[in-house]
C-alpha cells in the first residue's frame, strides 16, 4: 500500500468512506462516513482497501 498522509480519502474493506485525521505508529485516526453522520474512530492497516 501506499504511503498514507493527512486528509486522505480511504475506502475501508466495509465499503465505507474515511479521512485520516491522524497517523500513529500503528493505527490511524479517521472520520468515517456513516448512514448516520461521521464517526471518529482508530483504523487499522489491514483494513484499509484502498487510498481513492
Amino acid at each position: 500500500m501506499t504511503e498514507l498522509k493527512l486528509f486522505d480519502k480511504i475506502l475501508l474493506k466495509t465499503g465505507e468512506t474515511a479521512y485520516i485525521v491522524d497517523a500513529l505508529p500503528h493505527s490511524y485516526v479517521c472520520d468515517i462516513d456513516k448512514a448516520a453522520g461521521t464517526d471518529t474512530d482508530f483504523v487499522y492497516p489491514d483494513e484499509i482497501e484502498r487510498v481513492l
